[in-house]
């Protein structure tokens, strides 16, 4: 490739990453749409366990991306990362495929294949995650870097375009009535399809990547690290003192415990119910990792610039965690409510699938994407764009206000009322607009100031604070108050829900079972020590968090701007 046309334009290289990443994320978003629906609907995991679940499953799909970034940069290269996290995808699909098709005749085996699928599935993301993204950055030379926000928001955008296809066509051959209820017997086809759109995917990088994912001067990016310099570029790699690695392994191990502590009130292990075994596990290595490896990482620094510009990436990366703990509502708690409390009527009457409301945020992020990018190109050639920690703040205001205005449109359901559909539409367009203020801008940041070294172990960094907040959510999700059905299924028999949550009536041994059968709840949830009674109080929750979160970080960007020295 000529170096007229890497000033002139991006890179086909970014065409091919785009390409790569679309069939990625609708195989994953198509997953996703159907996820938690599969477990409470097919599995009976109930609504508590399955958020639980969702956001342990999520987190550690941004956590394994560590593990994938280190192999990466030490041994394999991203190319044959991306390939071999691709194939393991895929595998996992497959495997929910058949979980799916057997859950009604072996529960118990479908359930033990469902938790296989799951976790290839998060070994492939980790594998695939931080190399395409880090593929991204390594195509722009040094004088190109400036073009990162603007690179980072277009293969975002195919991110949203993956997205989009796979939660309108998951959700349409998945859904199926039988006398007004779900019919679980066709979620198999939808991970049939994601696993499909895997492979697709795989095979646009592998057959691609040598043609067009290339640097400048046409050297492979991405290529095993230590190869002979007369044949490619020698990479720069990661270094770590034994003293450091032993310091931060024995922090890691306090942390788990400590927080182990915090959520499930116990060190040892004598509580095996499911979720508490996710709370109890999977949110302690997750948090202790993200310490832990800050401690690392900063170990290695060469200089107080470079300390500096690192430290940047942690504190941006620690209020993101509010931004996707309020932001993956989308796949737990807010699908619940489009399932049991929302009136889907859509367009000529037609009743839109739960699972596939989700798709407004990949419509509006399609739509909203360019535009985005061309305003911050515009702001920047005035000199008026805003630093990127400021960008983020600005992201954390917006999905403040979309659950401020949604919490006031709840206020007055009762146990009995409809939320119409427009108001989960204009709060996904509002979330839309301040993650493309958060996501596409955090990874360019990382690409700017992350030594080059280490960039991959650093994007695994930055995806550990998705991973805390997809652990956070799946405890927020977890909180969600009864909504309207669960009313209508207690009366059904025979038994006030309210009161039984208002403590005015005493079940029996006999309803308490039934209760625990039907996944009816008996008391109401609580979150830091305060009881949620409504969807309104639900709603404040993530009010409050992300704006807070967003006027402190707006507050620091000064600061944050001198330690990042020159870099926007």
């Amino acid at each position: 490739m000529s170096e007229a046309a890497v000033k002139t334009g991006h890179p086909k290289g970014l065409w091919v990453l785009f390409g790569t990443e679309m069939w990625e994320r609708f195989n994953f978003y198509g997953m996703r749409a159907i996820l938690t629906l599969f477990m409470v609907n097919a599995l009976m995991l109930g609504e508590s366990n399955a958020s639980i679940i969702y956001g342990g499953f999520l987190a550690l799909c941004y956590l394994t991306p560590l593990l994938g970034g280190f192999i990466s940069d030490k041994y394999l290269g991203n190319r044959s990362c991306i390939l071999l996290g691709g194939s393991l995808m895929a595998i996992g699909q497959f495997s929910l495929f058949y979980s799916a098709t057997i859950y009604d005749s072996n529960l118990d085996f479908s359930k033990a294949i469902f938790w296989l699928g799951l976790f290839v599935i998060i070994f492939g993301n980790g594998f695939f995650k931080p190399n395409i993204s880090s593929m991204v950055g390594s195509l722009y030379p040094p004088q190109e870097k400036t073009k990162l926000d603007s690179a980072f928001t277009i293969f975002y955008m195919g991110i949203n375009i993956g997205a989009l296809l796979s939660q309108y066509f998951v959700p349409l051959f998945a859904y199926l009535k039988i006398n007004g209820v779900q019919d679980p017997t066709v979620f198999k086809w939808g991970y049939l399809m994601a696993g499909i759109a895997m492979v697709l995917g795989t095979l646009v990088f592998f057959f691609l990547k040598d043609k067009y994912v290339v640097s400048p001067d046409g050297t492979p990016i991405g290529a095993k690290p230590n190869k002979d310099s007369s044949k490619g570029e020698v990479e720069e790699q990661a270094k770590f003192s034994s003293k450091s690695i032993g310091i931060a392994s024995g922090l890691f191990v306090v942390l788990f415990f400590t927080f182990r502590y915090i959520l499930v009130s116990e060190i040892g292990f004598s509580n095996f119910e499911i979720g508490t075994l996710v709370k109890g596990i999977i949110y302690p290595i997750i948090y202790g990792a993200g310490i832990s490896l800050a401690f690392l990482i900063m170990s290695s620094a060469e200089s107080k610039i470079e300390r500096e510009r690192i430290s940047v990436i942690y504190i941006v990366s620690f209020f993101i965690i509010f931004f996707w703990a309020a932001f993956e509502q989308a796949g737990s708690s807010l699908t619940f409510i489009a399932s049991n409390q929302t009136d889907r009527t859509f367009i000529f009457g037609w009743d839109m699938p739960a699972s596939m409301v989700q798709i407004f945020n990949g419509l509006f992020v399609v739509i909203l994407a360019v535009p985005f990018s061309i305003m911050w190109d515009r702001l920047r050639a005035k000199q008026k764009e805003p630093i990127s920690p400021m960008k983020q703040a600005m992201g954390l205001a917006l999905i403040a206000l979309s659950y401020f205005i949604i919490a006031h449109n709840v206020k007055d359901l009762g146990n009995s009322g409809l939320l119409a559909i427009k108001w989960l539409i204009l709060l996904y367009f509002i979330q839309t607009m301040g993650e493309l203020c958060l996501s596409p801008i955090g990874l360019s940041l990382v690409g700017k100031l992350a030594p080059k070294r280490f960039a991959s172990l650093l994007y695994g960094v930055f995806f550990i604070s998705n991973a805390a907040g997809y652990a956070l959510a799946g405890s927020l999700g977890a909180i969600i108050p009864a909504t309207g059905d669960k009313f209508i299924k207690a009366e059904t028999l025979g038994v006030n829900l309210q009161d039984v949550l208002d403590k005015k009536v005493t079940l029996s041994v006999e309803q308490v079972a039934l209760f625990k059968k039907e996944q009816l709840p008996t008391d109401y949830t609580s979150f830091g020590g305060f009881e949620i009674h409504n969807l309104y109080e639900f709603f404040m929750v993530f009010v409050i968090l992300c704006g807070i979160a967003a006027i402190i970080l707006a507050f620091l960007t000064p600061k944050l701007k001198k330690m990042m020295h020159g870099i926007r």
